[in-house]
């Protein structure tokens, strides 16, 4: 006996609807170097229509590629909507990689077309020509000041908005190809995930559930995580969704501004990865806001960060755990019912994990090799897999040897993790990032989370460097607080009683920032790289 429920796909085209019919009055604001410009989703509803019109106008392919270039916008959030709800696919570019990467992505991709902010114009217009398949660059006025080539290629946002008609929205196909995403590459050339309709509206729902960001119409969200990085955490979709008003940063990315926005509009909600949070804490402490919840991810969240803001803000950080494959969001480290009353450190310890896997994803660690399952004890570590309908299965045509999924379905994140009895992630490290020594294995995120409890100490990571007789030994390489002074002695001090005294750095490195990825993360390659020659005592 099968069910009687009607069969209705699930479309982007349908959150849009939802949008334009029940909350045309909520309000979007974008800040830009001219000040904040306001309008409402009515407003954006219309105008997403035209740009329907416009795609269709610049003769885009029925599942063409819609590359986009630019900052956390209202134009850049109509592009989230008009290129899916049309049969397209959005493509989001990361304005940070190098040229090379970038020329790659959008040749592997197949753009045909790219909508870019006139603010990093300059960075994208001198790739134009090693950029096989784009045949039109439109260019979005975001207060840049770029000089536009005479160049029958370029087209400008308002002008062709101005003049195309509106058009319906009708997805039938949920299986269709919503988005595209690209992994920032730390190995290999980047990879592409292509993101369905189905997946992305599920991914919403969740994010939308109490245990992930709980936006409701009451909320006002502002996701300072770019939407060039997985999709802005699934923030785009849900905010809209939820009818939560939105308030996007643009290209004034200052921990400053981005501290005077929240301020100044209210916001309830909001997210970033963990150096964007570093930056905004001291504009942010003291001040009156109506904060709610402060979401972090992208890469482990110091429980000393997180602690500074619930002492000098008066909430603590939400981590939340997720990769590109994974929409992003597959767990949050919401805190279990039995640790609501706990003491504080308690509660400061179980907010450093990644948390309980949302509903829809499952979650497993086994050996890498063998997937032997291992036990839920929180001591026991092994790759941590996930599989849900928000999980991808393969790449966008892969490299040869590249292999996302297990041969029983699991897909493979390439962490190291343990969990605990209550299914909670404890994330031990990426694969690549772990540090071998003497046959035994060493957290380099647990390390750098004992190095940033202490008082001095800004920003840490800690590398593996090949040792004569351990096979590697760690290296700190620590940024300290302007204004403050510590020594290797003092950090290693500090160090004695948080860690096993073999995981203790053998040498400790002051250097004056941590390279960061394209996405803001650690860059470790880049420490490797140029601590490749050191020398430590035998």
């Amino acid at each position: 006996m099968r069910g009687l429920m009607q069969d209705s796909p699930l479309t982007i085209d349908t959150i849009f609807r939802h949008v334009e019919q029940h909350f045309g009055d909520v309000a979007i604001a974008t800040n830009s170097p001219k000040g904040v410009t306001r309008s409402t989703y009515a407003e954006w509803a219309q105008r997403t229509r035209r740009l329907g019109g416009v795609l269709d106008t610049l003769g885009i392919s029925a599942d063409g590629r819609v590359g986009t270039f630019g900052w956390n916008s209202q134009r850049h959030l109509e592009l989230y909507f008009a290129a899916p709800c049309t049969g397209r696919v959005l493509h989001t570019l990361n304005i940070r990689l190098f040229p090379e990467q970038l020329t790659y992505i959008a040749n592997h991709a197949g753009d045909e077309v790219v909508f870019v902010d006139r603010s990093v114009f300059g960075l994208f217009w001198p790739l134009v020509d090693t950029m096989k398949t784009v045949r039109h660059v439109v260019v979005m006025e975001d207060g840049g000041d770029a000089e536009l080539p005479d160049d029958p290629r370029i087209s400008d946002y308002e002008t062709l908005l101005a003049q195309a008609e509106p058009v319906e929205f009708d997805v039938r196909d949920e299986g269709l190809a919503a988005s595209m995403c690209y992994t920032s590459g730390t190995t290999g050339n980047p990879k592409g995930v292509v993101y369905s309709h189905r997946s992305t509206v599920l991914h919403t729902m969740a994010a939308l559930s109490p245990n992930a960001f709980g936006l409701s119409v009451r909320d006002v969200a502002m996701p300072v995580v770019p939407m060039f990085h997985a999709n802005a955490w699934g923030i785009a979709q849900a905010a809209p969704a939820a009818g939560s008003a939105l308030v996007l940063p643009g290209p004034m990315m200052q921990p400053e501004a981005l501290a005077k926005l929240i301020v100044d509009e209210g916001v309830t909600f909001t997210a970033g990865v963990p150096t964007i949070w570093q930056g905004v804490l001291p504009h942010l402490a003291g001040k009156p806001h109506k904060l709610r919840d402060i979401g972090c991810g992208g890469s482990a969240v110091p429980k000393a960060l997180s602690e500074a803001y619930r002492e000098q803000v008066g909430i603590p950080i939400l981590q939340a755990w997720g990769m590109t494959e994974t929409s992003p969001v597959a767990s949050s480290g919401v805190l279990p019912k039995r640790f609501q009353d706990a003491d504080d450190a308690t509660q400061a310890e179980r907010r450093s994990r990644a948390g309980i896997p949302l509903f829809g994803v499952e979650a497993r660690i086994v050996d890498s090799e063998t997937l032997e399952p291992q036990p839920w004890d929180d001591q026991a570590t092994g790759e941590l897999q996930v599989r849900g309908p928000w999980c991808a299965k393969d790449y966008y045509a892969p490299d040869a040897g590249v292999e996302l999924s297990t041969p029983d379905g699991w897909m493979r994140t390439g962490d190291v993790a343990a969990m605990d009895t209550d299914g909670s992630i404890r994330i031990a490290d990426r694969t690549k990032d772990l540090i071998k020594s003497g046959g035994e294995w060493i957290s380099s995120v647990d390390l750098e989370n004992a190095i940033m409890s202490h008082p001095a100490v800004k920003e840490a990571a800690v590398v593996g460097i090949p040792h004569p007789k351990w096979d590697e030994r760690p290296l700190a390489c620590v940024v300290l607080n302007e204004g403050s002074s510590a020594t290797e002695e003092d950090i290693l001090e500090h160090l004695k009683p948080l860690v096993a005294k073999w995981w203790m750095p053998d040498a400790v490195e002051f250097i004056d920032e941590v390279p960061k990825t394209s996405v803001g993360k650690f860059s470790k390659k880049d420490l490797r790289s140029k601590f490749a020659e050191y020398q430590l005592k035998s």
